[in-house]
């Protein structure tokens, strides 16, 4: 198996190196807006631990994630009125994977509405964060752990 990179793009995100439009975090995971949604409200959570993938990753890391993955899930739909949610998680390249780092995608859905492509196409930043306020609405987060 390949060893994790901690130059990726993810990796960089949570140390603060680039910028990011951030909806949550705790002592353990990092949620933020996907930068080319595919739909309103798609948003990315991670783990503040190095992991490549679900094949890699610390066992107890997964409770950690997953409970602020359905915590996300649940503000998603909820501020965005939407029908279901989208939970979305790739390993390897094969599979899907373009950043090396485990994640999860939680997209928001509507009944007839079918996801966006990746278009490699960025979002208007200031939809994102207007997106983001929304869901740190949902779940009453108002300040960042570190």
């Amino acid at each position: 198996m390949t060893a994790y990179d901690p130059n990726n793009i993810f990796a960089k995100i949570i140390r603060g190196v680039l910028p990011c439009e951030r909806v949550y975090e705790d002592q353990h995971t990092l949620a933020f807006m996907d930068i080319m949604p595919q739909g309103d409200g798609h948003l990315l959570v991670v783990p503040k631990s190095p992991a490549r993938n679900m094949l890699d990753v610390d066992p107890a890391v997964l409770g950690p994630l997953m409970t602020t993955v359905q915590k996300l899930a649940k503000a998603v739909k909820s501020a965005f009125d939407a029908d279901g949610v989208t939970v979305m998680q790739f390993n390897e390249s094969a599979a899907g994977q373009t950043v090396f780092h485990i994640h999860v995608h939680v997209i928001p859905r509507w009944e007839g509405i079918a996801l966006l492509g990746h278009s490699g196409a960025m979002a208007d930043p200031e939809l994102l964060k207007s997106q983001a306020e929304k869901i740190r609405k949902a779940i009453g987060f108002n300040g960042w752990t570190g």
